[in-house]
């Protein structure tokens, strides 16, 4: 029997130019601003249900399938991380989102920071969620040959070690029913869209290397004490890299923090938006006030 993730939140649903989509109200029924919410490979937007409560309570939830997963389209024969950053911009332009929090799982931690880097004035803040980062030679040859394998068929043999990394082995017994939704998940992807996904995920944990110095927003990397693969190391040096970056680590937690943990993944979660929209609030008064107070301005722009 399949233990389904599902949320009781008022919600509505649509599809925008091959996206399937949700979108939860505030439970104030007003809010101003809005948290979208990127899952990982093999998932789908369901996973994200353990935040939907949580987040409500201040902010309008999105959360959407990746491409290749859930019931969004494929995404090309090889694609790359700019493929599915330009997926979320197309989403936010067909549901009138301006700028957003954006928060990414692994893979879609990925994504976030993508998006974050590449369109600095649609993200408000970025939140990355148990993220590879400069893979050690052996961690690099380890998923490189899961990426390999993908087509085999034994392929619930590949889910059973995806379950062991991500909860442990054996499974904790107070993690069954967890473990069990996500491996209803892991069986029901898209194959196509599944294998597509995870070899961009295999070879994009140098993506961003370099990058995050550019990162002009808050940004909060968050991970699980016992992630070997998406390890606190990882998370403290993207946070020592990014101008803007912190690094938090969850004691005993492991890969599906966001399903074994909520209460603590949620509670970093508020605190680091609720923060994140302090500063984003301070600079823009300062902003209004400078252009109110210089000569010549109108909106922010110099007319000499």
């Amino acid at each position: 029997m399949k233990r389904e993730l599902v949320s009781e939140r008022a919600v509505s649903r649509g599809e925008a130019a091959g996206t399937s989509y949700s979108v939860y109200a505030p439970q104030s029924g007003e809010a101003h601003e809005t948290v979208v919410l990127i899952h990982g490979v093999g998932m789908n937007r369901s996973v994200w249900v353990p935040q939907i409560d949580a987040l409500t309570a201040s902010y309008q939830v999105v959360t959407y399938d990746m491409l290749g997963h859930g019931d969004s389209a494929l995404p090309t024969p090889a694609p790359t991380l700019d493929e599915y950053a330009s997926q979320l911009e197309a989403l936010l332009d067909a549901t009138l989102i301006e700028r957003a929090h954006v928060v990414g799982h692994s893979m879609g931690a990925l994504v976030a920071l993508e998006f974050a880097l590449t369109h600095p004035q649609r993200t408000l803040s970025v939140v990355a969620l148990n993220a590879v980062y400069d893979r050690t030679p052996a961690q690099r040859e380890a998923v490189m040959s899961r990426a390999a394998m993908l087509g085999d068929p034994r392929v619930d043999q590949g889910v059973d070690a995806t379950l062991s990394r991500w909860f442990g082995d054996p499974i904790p017994v107070h993690l069954t029913q967890a473990a069990q939704a996500v491996r209803d998940l892991l069986v029901s992807v898209d194959p196509i869209g599944y294998a597509r996904t995870y070899r961009l995920f295999a070879s994009s944990d140098d993506a961003h290397v370099g990058r995050l110095a550019t990162l002009a927003v808050p940004a909060l990397f968050l991970t699980g004490e016992c992630d070997p693969n998406s390890s606190p190391s990882m998370s403290r040096a993207m946070a020592q890299a990014a101008p803007y970056g912190r690094a938090e680590i969850i004691a005993n937690e492991r890969h599906m923090m966001n399903v074994t943990d909520p209460a603590r993944v949620n509670e970093r979660l508020l605190t680091f938006l609720a923060e994140a929209s302090a500063q984003a609030a301070t600079r823009a008064a300062s902003t209004a006030r400078t252009t109110r107070t210089t000569p010549g301005t109108i909106s922010g722009e110099r007319h000499d």
